[in-house]
């Protein structure tokens, strides 16, 4: 499914500013309640999936759901019908992300947790590049016709439902199952210990700071990468991404984790500074490549204390929680950074998300001492 939605991710921001005529601002409106629309999403999954004691029939919903809206970015006149796909794409997303977080820590040994969330990152994103490898060619193919890269977008979005359908065995019990209790609920919310609502508020701080890769694109376009290799920009991303997530749950492992947060959010802040300061498309693939590097070292750790700082029995629903939260400040951010884009100009993008970034790891100092714990709280 990678493949299928960073075929058209790597193109939609110019397909929007460039086909469509929209402005800089709207493409963020339109990331922004993408994404937070996914995120908003697991809560619901991760509790579903909690309560009936099963995480495949929902993974395998949320990939269906993903592939059906494909084709609507092919026959897209306006933005509106690309905001409705987008949307519908990512509940999809959202419907499969939790359960899929909390099946990989229901089969997963505790001491090597944190290196099966990095694989589990690292596997994404080699669809991640390896789908705007595969538009860059079919660009050339197809005489730059981005309508035509989107309907091929189709077919490995339809592979991936045969394989959740065909591939995926959970266990027999998922733990806890009857146990869980709605997210909503004052008592399930008092279980959730004081180390995992710090997970959160830093999560919060973590997205605020590391807006939509849209911005990315449009950046390194306006520096005179053609419309042709435009998808380069998520390939040097994502191969940064994939080669050092693996490494980094492994690290994760070893090492407390505030060191690992701290270095990722000083590779996000050089990455501003760099597609800020250095000119060109070197600033460019520069801050595009620390991004990557970023990622690589945060994502599937924020993952890894999630699950380590909640009761096994409410893990999909703390996952869902998490990314509740963090998909709120998606929104903010992707609107926040368009608007600035379009107001003040793309330098005010960045520096704002540098500055996002250094009140992030100022939380990660404050709390420490409970992020370094990872005994899981009692059920």
């Amino acid at each position: 499914m990678d493949i299928s939605s960073e075929m058209i991710h790597s193109l939609l921001p110019l397909f929007l500013t460039g086909t469509l005529g929209v402005s800089v601002a709207f493409v963020g409106l339109i990331d922004g309640i993408a994404e937070s629309t996914a995120a908003i999403s697991k809560v619901f999954s991760g509790y579903i999936s909690d309560k009936i004691g099963s995480r495949k029939p929902l993974i395998l919903l949320g990939y269906s759901l993903g592939a059906f809206t494909k084709p609507f970015f092919a026959m897209a006149g306006g933005p509106f019908i690309v905001l409705g796909a987008r949307f519908a794409d990512r509940i999809g997303k959202g419907i499969r992300g939790a359960p899929r977080d909390a099946l990989i820590a229901d089969v997963t040994p505790t001491d090597i947790r944190g290196r099966a969330f990095g694989l589990r990152q690292a596997m994404d994103t080699v669809g991640a590049f390896s789908g705007p490898l595969l538009a860059i060619a079919l660009m050339a193919l197809f005489a730059s016709n981005i309508r035509a890269v989107f309907w091929v977008a189709v077919i490995p979005g339809m592979l991936a439902v045969l394989c959740v359908l065909l591939g995926v065995r959970e266990p027999e019990e998922t733990a806890g199952s009857s146990q869980a209790k709605p997210p909503i609920d004052l008592k399930a919310l008092r279980r959730l210990s004081p180390a995992f609502w710090t997970v959160v508020a830093i999560g919060v701080a973590f997205t605020l700071a590391r807006f939509s890769e849209a911005f990315l694109i449009l950046n390194a376009h306006a520096d005179g990468l053609p419309l042709l290799l435009a998808p380069l920009v998520l390939v040097v991303m994502n191969v940064v991404y994939s080669l050092g997530a693996y490494p980094a749950g492994i690290l994760s492992d070893r090492v407390p984790a505030t060191r690992l947060l701290l270095l990722g959010l000083l590779a996000l802040i050089v990455a501003d500074i760099s597609l800020v300061y250095v000119p060109g498309l070197v600033g460019a693939f520069l801050g595009t490549a620390l991004w990557g590097l970023h990622m690589a070292m945060t994502q599937g750790l924020l993952a890894k204390l999630v699950a380590d700082h909640a009761p096994a029995h409410l893990r999909g629903s703390a996952f869902g929680l998490f990314n509740l939260t963090t998909g709120i400040a998606m929104l903010f951010a992707s609107v926040i950074a368009g608007l600035l884009w379009d107001q003040v100009g793309a330098g005010a993008t960045f520096l704002a998300g540098a500055g996002f970034a250094t009140l992030a790891a100022l939380m990660v100092v404050g709390g420490r001492i409970r992020l370094n714990s990872v005994a899981p709280p009692p059920a």
